[in-house]
């Protein structure tokens, strides 16, 4: 049996929840995340398969007061694994929840909106300036003047419908969750 595997998955900075049902489905089959490196790299160790629940908390300043940051989720259960990329990663075993509680790090959803605003100010507002002040005058420079090399052209349509793709998958998440809890 191996000891360690490695597999490749993206997932979305609005698709955190989908990230922690991988990570548990993969706890499940005996795999206990160790690492992940970017792009997208997780990083597997072969363990006794059990049922634990992952979830992530997106958090930029959690470097400045991490013991406490840390030892707040601590109280509640929650193991502290590592950061990646501004996100906490944390796990507990799903037979340590009592009932009907719910399996979150979140104590209510006005806690994963305000965990959505701060990934929209920390990933997708500077994403915004970079597209407003670089992408976006290239790619209308590009089709007034006509006189760029094709292939440079090409890139910054490429990189025009990535920028919109990434901006309208983030507001339709955040549009939908916002619907839901009704604010």
């Amino acid at each position: 049996m191996k000891e360690k595997k490695t597999e490749f998955k993206i997932f979305t900075i609005s698709q955190y929840e989908k990230e922690a049902a991988y990570l548990r489905r993969m706890r499940q089959s005996g795999w206990k995340i160790t690492a992940i490196r970017f792009p997208g790299f997780y990083t597997f160790e072969a363990c006794e398969p059990e049922d634990v629940v992952y979830q992530l908390d997106y958090n930029r300043d959690s470097a400045a007061n991490k013991e406490e940051y840390v030892q707040m989720f601590a109280d509640c259960g929650w193991n502290y694994l590592f950061d990646f990329v501004d996100y906490s990663y944390f796990c507990k075993p799903a037979a340590a929840f009592q009932g009907a509680e719910e399996k979150s790090i979140f104590c209510d959803d006005a806690s994963r909106l305000d965990m959505m605003k701060r990934i929209a100010l920390g990933r997708l507002l500077p994403l915004f300036v970079i597209f407003t002040a670089i992408i976006l005058p290239q790619f209308w420079m590009h089709f007034y003047t006509l006189d760029t090399h094709p292939v440079m052209g090409i890139m910054y349509i490429a990189l025009f419908v990535l920028y919109c793709v990434i901006f309208l998958v983030y507001g339709i998440h955040y549009y939908t969750f916002k619907k839901k809890i009704g604010k």
